[in-house]
């Protein structure tokens, strides 16, 4: 079975569980006390980010991303490269006012409007969510008890990733946050790290809970407005409401051609990544940010609320970090309050990507510094992201000349080699000739799970069909593949395959459907409805 793209779907959906201890570790902010020499940017700091651009846009196919850099307070740089749209009448320049997804950058956010909120005393890092959100419940009991609004922002709540309840694109926020009590724990409470969207929009509820303001409203009022954003959006039906000019397409590589795909809404779950910005809107957050809270002379949080931001919240294991600490060999690697934090030559760095279908971004810091870059993309996963913060970096700080570019699409490169492996690999393992235990009718049906719902199994044409949620990219045709499992290709094709495995009981009838391999979701077919 060709599995790069179940690799991809299984790495999406957290199937591989990573633990940690709690601890603490060195930490920075533009709030703390920490004495540096002013940081004197280089007479051709411009010219040598520009010239690296305009490379990695060809090296890496991007079809076209915007950047902005500030530093004490101004902007340095910025600039858009590429195209909004490849080709067509569609094929008008990005620039530093091009629209883009910022994804899960915007978690920072939301953690800064309950820092809003610690200051009005409405409500405290460590209150437990049931104060605020009484209806809250998690599988475990003691964890639905303890778990702390500081919990949710760093990652620790003991949950496993639940991404599949808002990708079916048939679930509303709160049915989503409710099917978490259904959901058993992946570790005991603050005793690991998952990476986990949902409990970021539970946090985006504490926010509406606590301030009588919805989320989406808090953000464009306390955030948005005292910041002068005003090309920002709190949501993607916010952004096509308003029918903006220069917005960018996402665009995707489907069997090894980019092509312009739709936005994936992340609108279900908009506390963990549904905001709309663009290169200069997000140079007055950095701004924000690296002055710690002050935006035209005003603070908006204050000093010793801010700092929990960037300090040291959990331990970040290998396997949750980016693959870049492989090349920039920190010491540390955390989570604060919304942000991954590591050292990088002696500097303390924090930083974020995004990434939905088709969209990137990455934020990156030296609080210490006042020193930050922001890049926006529109191709799914193109590191370049990552090669231009660290090259941004090293010219700041002077003294180095790796050439991140190259370094990374190596780095990147073999990750992806090692996926067409293991593609091969599961292809030595199918075994030719086989055939279904039943016929194909035996295996239509509703197959549900108690959290991530319903899968519809239906013919379709000579063969089967299988329908997970609503949206389009979770729809597709089965392909035999051996014995009762079939592989699934579904919308596009930007996922790949990945393997669907039907069970028989004692009987021999179809009694359940496997999900994305041995280790991934079981669902229980539905009894027949009485005529």
């Amino acid at each position: 079975m060709r599995s790069t793209g179940w690799l991809r779907l299984a790495l999406m959906l957290g199937l591989a569980i990573a633990a940690s201890a709690r601890a603490e570790a060195p930490t920075g902010s533009a709030a703390a006390a920490v004495t540096r020499a002013p940081l004197t940017l280089p007479d051709d700091f411009n010219t040598g980010l520009d010239a690296f651009a305009h490379k990695g846009l060809t090296d890496w196919k991007i079809p076209g991303f915007s950047v902005a850099v500030v530093h004490e307070g101004r902007v340095v740089y910025r600039g858009g490269f590429g195209e909004r749209a490849l080709g067509g009448a569609d094929a008008d320049p990005v620039d530093a006012d091009t629209l883009f997804g910022i994804m899960s950058t915007t978690k920072a956010m939301t953690a800064v409007a309950l820092a809003m909120l610690v200051d009005e005393g409405k409500l405290a890092w460590d209150d437990p969510v049931t104060k605020h959100l009484p209806w809250f419940a998690l599988e475990d009991s003691y964890a639905s008890r303890a778990v702390t609004v500081r919990d949710l922002l760093r990652h620790n709540a003991g949950v496993p990733n639940a991404d599949l309840l808002w990708v079916r694109g048939d679930l509303d926020t709160r049915q989503i946050i409710e099917r978490m009590r259904k959901l058993p724990p992946a570790y005991s409470l603050r005793d690991g790290f998952i990476y986990q969207n949902v409990m970021y929009q539970v946090a985006g509820e504490v926010v509406g809970a606590a301030s009588g303001v919805p989320w989406h409203r808090f953000i464009a009022t306390r955030i948005f407005a005292p910041l002068g954003m005003t090309r920002s959006y709190a949501t993607l039906t916010a952004m096509l409401a308003a029918t903006p000019h220069n917005v960018s397409t996402p665009h995707f590589e489907i069997d090894k051609k980019v092509r312009a795909i739709l936005d994936v809404p992340v609108d279900p779950i908009p506390a963990a990544g549904s905001i709309w910005s663009t290169a200069n809107d997000m140079a007055k957050w950095m701004a924000f940010l690296l002055d710690g809270g002050i935006a035209n002379g005003q603070a908006l949080v204050k000093a010793n609320t801010f700092s929990e931001l960037m300090r040291s919240q959990a331990i970040v294991p290998p396997g949750e970090f980016y693959p870049t600490m492989s090349v920039t060999k920190p010491h540390f690697t955390m989570y604060g309050l919304g942000w991954f934090l590591q050292d990088y030559r002696g500097e303390f760095v924090a930083m974020h990507t995004g990434s939905m279908d088709g969209r990137t971004a990455i934020v990156g810091l030296l609080p210490d510094r006042r020193f930050g870059i922001v890049v926006l993309g529109n191709l799914d996963h193109a590191e370049f992201r990552h090669a231009l913060m660290w090259h941004a970096f090293d010219l700041a700080l002077g003294g180095a000349a790796r050439d991140w570019s190259a370094v990374l699409l190596k780095l990147y490169g073999d990750v992806r080699r090692k996926g067409e492996v293991a593609s091969e690999e599961q292809l030595t393992r199918r075994v030719l000739g086989t055939r279904p235990s039943k016929t194909l009718a035996a295996y239509v049906g509703v197959y549900e799970h108690p959290v991530w719902g319903d899968v519809v199994i239906v013919r379709a044409g000579t063969g089967l069909a299988l329908r997970l949620g609503s949206a389009a990219e979770n729809q597709g045709p089965l392909a035999h593949w051996h014995y009762d499992t079939f592989e699934v290709k579904t919308g596009d094709g930007r996922a790949g395959t990945w393997p669907a495995t039907f069970a028989l009981d004692a009987a021999g009838e179809v009694a359940n459907l496997t999900l994305f391999g041995d280790n991934g979701y079981r669902f229980t077919r539905k009894a027949p409805s009485a005529p």
